[in-house]
């Protein structure tokens, strides 16, 4: 049975707070649990803040492709190669004059934070952040950094015993928008324990979330063939 945990309690983040030990504090870890972290508070410790006056020169530096635009809104490809609007700078649940930028290597915050969690139990940790996705309205979390999860399965098989040669669940996708559920955005829930999925809990040299983007020469969409 999947079991999916919304961790309260937690204090506002701030730079240079010790974020794996205030989860341990706060969350009664198991052996195969897997860690959800939004990528918000994940910044906020590690000091991501720029000035609000500073937001479209931020938005630039980070800024590798621009995918679209119309008037005000860009959708980018940011350095760590994801596609999101303003190159994922937000406002929203940021200190009044100040934007906060993702992190700067989600997977080796994931690691870190895996590696401090594993004093105590056997866990892997994926770092969430919130995207559109294109031709569908809404948003959804997705996993930008991971360490210690398998993000992929591939069944060979349908229920009727066809062979299956392109499905490929991105499983660490999923348990972010599940643990999404347990989060929300006005909630002060910016930790998840998902339980029940030991078998994607790994080795630390997993690969990470970087692994989920489509590579260049895979992507028909970039150049419309």
């Amino acid at each position: 049975m999947l079991t999916v945990l919304g961790i309260s309690g937690l204090p506002e983040i701030r730079p240079g707070d010790d974020l794996a030990a205030l989860i341990r504090e706060h969350a009664e870890l198991q052996d195969g649990d897997i860690v959800v972290v939004t990528s918000k508070v994940v910044s906020k410790a590690e000091g991501r803040f720029v000035p609000a006056a500073d937001r479209e020169a931020a938005i630039a530096a980070e800024t590798v492709r621009v995918v679209a635009e119309r008037g005000p809104v860009r959708i980018v490809e940011n350095r760590l190669g994801i596609v999101a609007a303003a190159a994922g700078i937000d406002a929203s649940n940021v200190p009044e004059g100040q934007v906060l930028l993702l992190p700067e290597d989600p997977d080796a915050s994931a690691r870190a934070l895996a590696e401090d969690l594993r004093r105590e139990a056997y866990v892997g940790v994926l770092v969430s952040d919130t995207l559109g996705r294109p031709w569908r309205l809404g948003q959804t979390d997705v996993a930008i950094g991971a360490a210690a999860v398998r993000l992929f399965e591939r069944p060979d098989r349908d229920a009727d015993g066809r062979p299956l040669a392109v499905t490929l669940p991105c499983v660490g996708d999923e348990l972010c928008s599940a643990a999404e559920l347990v989060k929300p955005k006005d909630g002060h829930v910016p930790v998840a324990v998902v339980r029940g999925r030991s078998d994607l809990v790994g080795d630390l040299d997993l690969p990470g979330a970087r692994s989920i983007l489509r590579p260049l020469e895979d992507d028909l969409f970039r150049t419309g063939g």
